[in-house]
């Protein structure tokens, strides 16, 4: 008998190892992509107790104990299928466009779990009973093609279960952009007030939903943007509750509505991004790929540069000269900068010559074993090698260095906040001179810092790096202008304390930029230095959690949240029973793989953040503002008893 493989998971797919088999296939794959690690940890128990029932070890004689244990097994696996069937059937049977197939997959799993328990019935029998019975012993693969019948069937119904969160993330967002509509277009503050705690609490939920998703993604890439879409979804909430205010209290502005436009159309993206994500939908956003950075290019040139040692003709020369010379390319958004000093960009375009110099020269040996027919790298071939990848690995040094030393310098300077100060105090004062001249020094600071992003992400050394280094780039690029329509409007009207604290939101969102900003800073550090650990930028929501005040819990659908919870019950039952069997085996070699995972885990709960949870804390004060309205004038003042 072969000896027992762990479960080994190959990209996306399922791709459950087990051992050899007398079918000749030892890769039981469902052919199912598995896009979360809720569906993965939850099937990991049941490749490894299947694996366990197939990979028993033949003997010419089994003890009554080992025949009873095996029994006990196929009916613990069969008992637990049928009942991760029956909520699989409740589930279609809520779920119309389900039903076809779900019921299908039911079906199949109740096949197999059945077939799995007449293949190991054999505790009540006599070893010599056995003989010219069909069993997991004389037909191993029967059992082999039930074991595959049942993980694909049982995969089938967790991705198709997995669909109703999906329906219920799309829902959510469907809610909140119905309410969106009717914010932007409200007229009066009482019917302000009505919408936004609505919204509000439709914010929450949508928060708590796409949380769990977001934890639940297997593809990092994916992780990273869901977390880029729900930080602007976050920080915005707070800019929109005071921009419609500001709005609401001074509706002739211009500069008001510019700047509350643009929340409400980051809002709009951010949310079509999150359903872009969770549907894999190809809109334009999706279609714009990730700019290619130095870094990968890198990375691809010098494997390709070292696949040579194997192989000569893996490539040709023509194709390693034209990657070099677009890897060089791509340094021009360093040596093109106005912010790159001289001596920096000499250093830059010295090491691209060197680089091409190298492979030049690498490319004459490397022609030349090949006129001589050579099958592997020559001794001038390998000293090429290595002087290419050095001066190529020399580039990369020297442009991280560019970056980083740049993003540290303006980090320094924009700590000071001035051009934020300066605003303030001008708008403040009604001064509009002075609010243009400080206007253009923060856009100004803003250019440098977008550019600084995208030199950063060039060199950040992963995708979820570079996708975190575009979202402070986008940020930066958006909330400058806001900022300065802001400011505008609180020029405008100095004595508005609305548009002041409106002002005052805008400046805490950049604020808060520019400490994410500091904490990629490290993060792209750790990883060229190869510390590389959790990307802690990509967790926006849990530094306020500690922070917070608790938020009322939102309550979602109580059945599918019941169904959901289920399917990943039945299988830690499963788990569990055949867990109790197997310790009873004599033999060491039967013993099931005791590292698996936890299950399903769909309702982790997280919240939105400080906004939200401080604005919808308590209904009762909402009800106040209604009720104390008649207190509200405009005498060239302010709005009383605001949110």
């Amino acid at each position: 008998g072969a000896a027992a493989q762990p479960p080994s998971w190959s990209g996306l797919k399922l791709s459950a190892g087990m051992a050899s088999s007398p079918c000749g296939n030892s890769n039981f794959d469902s052919g199912l992509e598995i896009k979360t690690r809720s569906v993965e940890q939850t099937l990991i128990p049941l490749v490894s107790q299947i694996t366990t029932l197939i990979n028993h070890k033949d003997k010419p004689k089994k003890s009554e104990r080992t025949l009873a244990a095996i029994h006990r097994v196929g009916q613990a696996v069969s008992v637990a299928v049928g009942r991760f069937v029956a909520v699989g059937e409740a589930i279609a049977a809520e779920n119309q466009e389900l039903k076809d197939e779900m019921g299908q997959a039911c079906f199949e799993a109740r096949r197999a779990g059945d077939a799995i328990a007449q293949l190991t019935d054999v505790g009540s029998a006599l070893p010599s009973q056995l003989d010219g019975r069909v069993t997991v012993f004389s037909d191993r693969t029967a059992m082999v093609k039930a074991a595959r019948l049942l993980l694909s069937s049982v995969t089938k119904v967790l991705v198709l279960a997995d669909r109703i969160v999906i329906k219920q993330i799309i829902t959510s967002r469907n809610k909140v952009l119905v309410t969106l509509d009717h914010l932007e277009r409200v007229s009066t503050f009482q019917e302000f007030v009505q919408i936004f705690s609505q919204f509000g609490n439709e914010m929450v939920e949508f928060a708590h939903l796409t949380g769990d998703r977001q934890n639940d993604l297997k593809d990092e890439k994916k992780k990273a943007r869901m977390a880029a879409a729900r930080a602007v979804l976050e920080k915005c909430t707070m800019m929109l509750l005071t921009a419609s205010k500001t709005c609401l209290r001074h509706p002739d502005c211009e500069s008001a509505r510019i700047n509350k436009d643009a929340v409400f159309h980051r809002m709009r993206c951010a949310l079509e991004q999150v359903i872009e994500i969770v549907t894999e939908a190809r809109s334009c956003g999706e279609n714009r790929i990730l700019p290619a950075s130095i870094y990968n290019g890198i990375k691809e040139f010098k494997s390709g540069v070292e696949c040579l040692r194997e192989n000569l003709y893996s490539l040709s020369p023509q194709s390693m000269s034209s990657q070099l010379e677009a890897l060089v390319e791509r340094t021009e958004d360093f040596t093109d900068s106005a912010y790159t000093s001289h001596e920096q960009r000499q250093a830059i375009l010295g090491l691209c010559q060197l680089a091409r110099q190298d492979t030049q020269q690498l490319v004459h040996a490397w022609v030349e074993a090949q006129s001589v027919h050579a099958k592997e790298a020559t001794k001038d071939m390998e000293v090429a090698i290595l002087k290419t990848s050095q001066s190529v690995s020399d580039l990369r040094r020297e442009l991280h260095k560019v970056a980083v030393g740049r993003a540290s310098d303006l980090l320094k300077v924009h700590g000071e906040q001035l051009p934020l100060r300066a605003l303030k105090a001008a708008g403040a004062e009604g001064n509009l001179e002075e609010v243009a001249e400080y206007s253009r020094t923060l856009t100004e600071q803003k250019e440098q810092l977008v550019e600084t992003c995208r030199l950063l992400c060039h060199v950040s050394g992963t995708e979820p790096l570079e996708i975190t280094c575009i979202h402070a780039e986008e940020t930066f690029h958006v909330i400058g202008p806001q900022i300065i329509s802001a400011a505008q409007t609180l020029a405008l009207h100095p004595s508005s304390k609305i548009a002041k604290e409106n002002l005052e939101v805008f400046c805490e969102a950049w604020e808060s930029q520019l400490c994410d900003m500091a904490l990629l800073l490290r993060e792209i550090n750790d990883v060229f230095e190869g510390r590389r650990g959790q990307l802690k930028s990509l967790h926006w929501l849990s530094k306020h959690l500690a922070n917070m005040k608790t938020a009322k819990a939102v309550k979602l659908d109580a059945e599918e949240q019941t169904s959901m919870a289920k399917l990943g019950l039945e299988l830690r039952l499963l788990s569990s029973d055949v867990d109790t069997e197997v310790e009873k085996w004599e033999d060491q070699e039967h013993e099931i793989v005791r590292q698996s995972q936890s299950l399903i885990q769909i309702l982790i709960h997280h919240s939105l953040g400080v906004a939200v949870a401080q604005e919808f804390e308590h209904d009762a004060k909402s009800q106040k503002v209604l009720r104390h309205r008649k207190k509200c004038h405009m005498n060239g003042g302010e709005w009383v008893n605001v949110i």
